[in-house]
């Protein structure tokens, strides 16, 4: 009975969630929501692309300064990452911080945690991990830690680019409530850089983006019993320089309706939806979002600095 409440529970919010987003003038779908099993798969294999550099310039940051890094971390902390995806880079964190006290993944994808977890586990048997399923934009619970253990946050793959900068100072204040007064925060940022580069990135030439993008129809189509016609939307990704962000949307490529449980969603040809934003900083622009309650203890940029690792403490 009360896994059958708890799933009412996350369907009816779902539900509340895009309904409202889709009868706004500019239709909108949380991005939260691309991560289902799927769509974290599709996200794994877009870090792989060539034209995707945020991963791989982010890992070469951390590891040509692990040992900065780990240093600045300290020996004795709980390792709480928000958004475990693979935990690629978590895994150069774990290898090079043999007191650690916990390790605690946190990820909207139940399932896909679950299978990080199990693999993680094996690789590090000694290691204590306490996995949590939660939406990390909203307050959650921690697990209990040691007294003396101290609570840093990890937020790897410039994801809090997806906030717009209101929202992202929003979530930086509920880490600083999260982790405590010693908190500390490892956060990557995307920096500003040249059109081309960054259009490519989120716009790939084998057109993996594009299917994580529909992929979010598909999941609505799944669990609210919605009727999509997912070939009827394209896939868009273009630059914002305004908002200094890029933006993914899914175009209606007709005028069409869609049913959710009910609700019809009236479409016109060439409307879209806008899906997600990846905001891009300058030092001093992200510096503006942390201050009231982080400050910056070290810096890390690749040579050609376009992206930055950042550790803060409170």
């Amino acid at each position: 009975m009360t896994t059958i409440t708890k799933l009412s529970a996350r369907v009816s919010r779902m539900l509340e969630e895009v309904l409202q987003g889709l009868k706004e003038p500019q239709k909108s779908l949380p991005s939260k929501y691309f991560y289902d099993k799927r769509g974290s798969e599709l996200f794994e294999q877009i870090c792989e692309l060539d034209e995707y550099y945020p991963t791989r310039t982010e890992l070469s940051i951390m590891r040509d300064n692990i040992d900065e890094i780990t240093d600045q971390l300290g020996s004795k902390i709980q390792l709480i990452e928000l958004g475990s995806g693979s935990s690629l880079k978590t895994r150069l964190l774990l290898d090079h911080l043999p007191e650690i006290n916990s390790y605690v993944p946190v990820d909207i994808s139940n399932d896909f945690l679950a299978d990080v977890v199990e693999n993680l586990q094996r690789e590090y048997p000694l290691l204590d991990i306490i996995p949590v399923a939660a939406d990390y934009t909203k307050p959650f619970d921690l697990p209990e830690a040691d007294l003396d253990a101290r609570r840093v946050a990890y937020y790897p793959g410039s994801t809090i680019g997806n906030f717009t900068k209101e929202k992202a100072a929003d979530f930086i204040a509920l880490l600083a409530d999260l982790l405590g007064d010693n908190g500390g925060l490892l956060i990557g940022f995307d920096l500003l850089k040249d059109r081309d580069t960054l259009i490519n990135a989120y716009d790939d030439a084998k057109g993996v983006t594009a299917k994580f993008n529909k992929n979010i129809l598909r999941r609505i189509n799944r669990e609210l019993a919605a009727d999509f016609d997912v070939d009827s939307f394209e896939h868009r990704a273009f630059f914002n320089e305004e908002k200094s962000r890029i933006e993914m949307h899914l175009v209606s490529q007709k005028d069409q309706q869609v049913d959710i449980m009910g609700t019809v969603i009236h479409f016109s040809k060439g409307e879209t939806i806008h899906t997600e934003n990846s905001h891009k900083y300058s030092l001093e622009s992200f510096r503006e979002i942390t201050a009231p309650h982080f400050q910056p203890q070290k810096t890390w940029t690749d040579k050609k600095e376009m992206f930055t690792v950042q550790f803060l403490t409170k």
